[in-house]
């Protein structure tokens, strides 16, 4: 379940890095940079619940020493 996690991840970072090369290619006058950052912030939000809900579900364990 990690490796999804870390793939969510680089995908975010994906999105971010064409929304950086769409505002600089277009001048920011099309709407490619809102829907590569509006996908984006999707993707970090499924990416929390997803956690959220690993960790309900314990796939994932805390590594803190009180939790």
């Amino acid at each position: 379940m990690k490796i999804i996690a870390v793939i969510i991840m680089l995908v975010i970072l994906g999105s971010l890095a064409s929304a950086m090369v769409f505002l600089v290619k277009d001048g920011g006058k099309t709407k490619r940079t809102v829907n590569a950052l509006t996908v984006r912030i999707s993707l970090s939000v499924a990416l929390f619940a997803f956690l959220m809900f690993g960790y309900w579900m314990g796939w994932f364990r805390s590594s803190h020493p009180l939790g």
